[in-house]
Parts: C-alpha cells; structure tokens; sequence
C-alpha cells in the first residue's frame, strides 16, 4: 500500500537532524596515518588505538611487524599497511623466508587484523643509500606477493613498495616531462609493471616541506595547498601547488612506462613543527588545513581527478630518528612525543577545526629538571658535555629559527642537559656532567620553550640513541669556558 508519510514537527526536525548526520558522516575523509617507532619512551599500544578511534582515523601505516602494536590493533577494525624494513630485503630474497615472514605477521592473526597492504622496504632507492638496496627490493617484492598469493590472500592483501618521490624527475620541472630516474628507469618500469598485474598500488611520499627546505628559490606560496603562485603546463593545465605537481610528475612517468592506470597511494605527506625555520605550527596548521579540505573535495590532481588515498605523516614525533636530512626529522607528528593533539585541525575537511582528543591516561616522571649548574667551579669541560647531552639526546628545539631559539647561553645549556636526563627517565647519573649540572624542582622553561618532562614509558627498555655531531650548536654554546 501507497500512502503519505507524515510525521509529528518533532519527529520531523530529529529526522532532518538525523539525514544532515548521515551526510556528514558520509565526508569523513578516509585519511591514514604513519605511526613510527623510534620514539625512546613510546606509549602504550592499547590507548594510542583508543585515540586513533575517537579520532576517527581508520588507517594506520606501520615500519614493521612489531607485534607490540599489532596486538593493541587486533579486533580494531583499523586498517593497516604492515612494514618490512629494508634491513630485511635480502632476507626476503629467499622465497621460504618470505613465505614464512607471512605466516607469521599476516596469516596467524585472521580477519583480527586488518591487512591491507604489505610495505616492502622503505624509500629503498633513495640516493642516498648509494644502491644498496637495488638488488634486493624487486624481488623481495615478488616473493612476498607470491606467499601472499599461494596463502589464499592476495587478492586482498597487496605487496608494494613506498618510495620517495626522488625516483622520478621532470627536466623542465613540467608535470607533463616526467620520467623515472634515468639510473633506475628499467628497474622501475619491471616494478611498477608487476604491480600492475597484481592489482597493487605504487605507493609514493611527497614531502613539499622538503622541497622548500633544500633550495631558498623555491616559491614558498606554492609549498602550500592553497598557494597562490600557479605554473603552466602543456595543454593548458596549471599547477597551483607542488604536491599536485609532483604527483602528477609521476602519473606521467607511469604512463610511459606503460601503466597509465596503476592506483597511486600518498604514504607520507605531512609538514614538521620544529627544527627550522620553516618548521613551526602555523605552518604546519596550514598546510593540514589546505590537504584536508582538498582531500574532502575529492578533486585529486588535472591528471587524476577523484578521492586520493593518502597517509599523513606522522603520528608523534620521535626523538630517536636521525638527523642528517634535518633537524626538523623528530617534529612531524601531528601529535606531540606524550600523545597531546599540537593544534586544530579537523578531519572532515570542513575547516572546522578543534583539537583532536589526545592519547588518554599518559603518566608523566616526578616534575623535576636538570639544568646547568652556574656555580660549578670547572666549566672547563662544558664543550664536550654539551656535545654528549646532543648527542645522545635532542637539542633539535634550539637551532636557528626553531621553538626555543630565544633561550640565552645558560638556558640553552641546561635545555640539553634536560633533554638528556628526561631521556634517561631522570636518572640522577644522567645529571652530573662532570659536576657541570643540578637536579631542580622549579620548572626549567624559559623565553616561551618548554623544557619537557617525559613520559613513563610503556616499554622497559630506552632505544640506542643515533650519534650525531653537533659542532654548529656547539659554536653557539661554548661559554663560561
């Protein structure tokens, strides 16, 4: 029977209410996030999940297979790209590890985990590991893609390989001129081809943060979504920003290597808050902002229009990675070493921005600081304990043009000092240097930088710390000598 529906005024306007819901909630933007490892105190597992789903972020992007993770993701229903890192490639090159290494890390759990891609090698052709890893990746690719096929998973579970946007080029720096790396252009052309066949995606990072860092002349509007500065192309089109540029550089470059259709994966995109000049969080809050609202659109790139799949990178940041490509390396997380959003963003792309709701029940060490003991008689070894505070801590904070650039001589001895012994969960032996400091109660911040207290570690041990020399920082605190 056929009949006018009619419904009490109420019962309307909670109808309404209840359809601009549902369309709300159908532009969600389907966005992922990278969640690394190299943190020295990382948070528990189980409520960084937590955080993830009140969030509503339902795609994660992990390095490995630790199953510290994994196991707080089981039953999740997040998604998950699943890292094998390149130091296991040439393991992979036999096919019995490969077959095992996915019995192991995919087919144990089940459905419980939701594997949706395996990352084959991170960035292995980047330049600057002098081809290490150029015989090793393809067919450590092919050999984890057939133990996923003969598993009885491969048409739902896909092998790729996230690669830096460095293996391909543009001449003209025109979208419409792009080819991959002349060096590497036969073993990309056989990659991206069998991805092809095996229905995988190439997965690529595009940083446009970088590509401001490593020249001065680069237009800064055109790092940012909504730049203004535009640049032609053949055929009419125009790029506004680089990240549309870039990405388009490489839809072309598949083209002639006879793939015009492969999916193309975005696995690291982000922008860093500290560490330089160009790292801080009203642009970082910028450049989210524009990306989400693209993302919202679906309005891809002039050669691939329509919704994007795209990993944001990244989680937290991790004072544990290394610095040689920059300082700004320990500062990509959206959110903050303990778990708290950095700033306002909103996930939808509707520019409503808020905070995220942070990591819960994060416990802090005793509220207590090591700081730079000013009535030590010998401060003749002042250089070389500052030196080994950097070293083995994070000093990435007080460079040039970073958050705690105003701190003055003493401050930005003590903020070293800090970093180190909250980086050995305050460990009294950690704050002697050679009688050079003091443990103190009164918080240590100054001049608008934060001299951080560090979290309770969800893990019993503190990673090897990455050795780095830091002469510039030295030059500028070698005082009362």
């Amino acid at each position: 029977m056929d009949w006018p529906l009619r419904l009490p005024a109420g019962a309307t306007v909670l109808l309404l209410l209840a359809m601009a819901s549902h369309e709300s909630m159908a532009t969600v933007i389907d966005v992922g996030v990278n969640w690394g490892s190299q943190l020295s105190h990382p948070l528990l597992p189980s409520s960084v999940v937590h955080m993830l789903k009140e969030n509503g972020i339902s795609k994660v992007k992990l390095f490995d297979a630790d199953p510290w993770p994994i196991g707080a993701l089981i039953d999740s229903g997040i998604e998950v790209m699943l890292g094998i890192p390149n130091n296991m490639l040439e393991t992979m090159n036999s096919y019995g590890n490969a077959k095992d290494w996915v019995k192991e890390n995919v087919t144990s759990y089940g459905d419980k985990l939701n594997i949706k891609y395996v990352a084959v090698g991170n960035e292995p052709f980047l330049k600057a590991y002098n081809g290490s890893f150029m015989k090793t990746t393809f067919p450590a690719l092919k050999n984890i893609q057939k133990a996923l096929n003969e598993a009885g998973i491969g048409g739902k579970v896909k092998a790729t390989v996230p690669l830096n946007a460095d293996v391909y080029v543009s001449p003209d720096n025109k979208p419409s001129s792009g080819v991959f790396r002349p060096d590497i252009e036969d073993l990309m052309t056989g990659m991206v081809k069998f991805l092809h066949d095996q229905g995988a995606p190439f997965v690529v990072n595009i940083y446009p943060f970088l590509s401001l860092y490593q020249s001065d002349d680069f237009p800064f509007e055109f790092a940012f979504i909504d730049g203004g500065k535009t640049i032609q192309d053949k055929g009419g089109i125009s790029y506004s920003n680089v990240f549309d540029a870039n990405f388009d550089t490489l839809v072309t470059a598949m083209k002639k290597a006879g793939v015009p259709n492969i999916k193309v994966v975005v696995g690291e995109v982000g922008w860093p808050t500290d560490g330089d000049k160009n790292a801080n969080i009203k642009l970082a809050r910028r450049y989210y902002d524009g990306l989400l609202k693209k993302l919202a659109k679906e309005e891809g790139t002039p050669l691939r229009p329509g919704k994007m799949d795209v990993y944001m990178f990244g989680l937290f940041d991790e004072d544990m990675k290394s610095i040689l490509p920059g300082n700004f390396e320990r500062h990509w997380g959206i959110f903050t070493y303990d778990g708290k959003p950095k700033f306002p963003m909103d996930l939808t792309g509707h520019g409503n921005d808020k905070l995220l709701a942070a990591v819960p029940a994060v416990q802090y060490l005793p509220k207590q600081w090591c700081v730079f003991d000013d009535e030590a008689k010998d401060k003749s070894k002042l250089p070389g304990n500052i030196e080994y505070a950097c070293a083995s801590g994070d000093c990435t904070a007080i460079g040039y043009g970073c958050s705690c650039n105003s701190l003055d001589e003493k401050s930005n001895i003590s903020y070293a000092f800090n970093m180190y012994f909250q980086m050995q969960d305050q460990d009294v032996r950690a704050c002697d240097f050679d009688g050079l400091a003091k443990i103190t109660e009164k918080n240590a911040s100054a001049h608008g930088c934060l001299f951080p207290i560090q979290v309770i570690s969800a893990a019993n041990h503190i990673a090897t710390p990455v050795v780095i020399s830091f002469a510039a920082l030295l030059a500028v605190l070698m005082v009362l000598v």
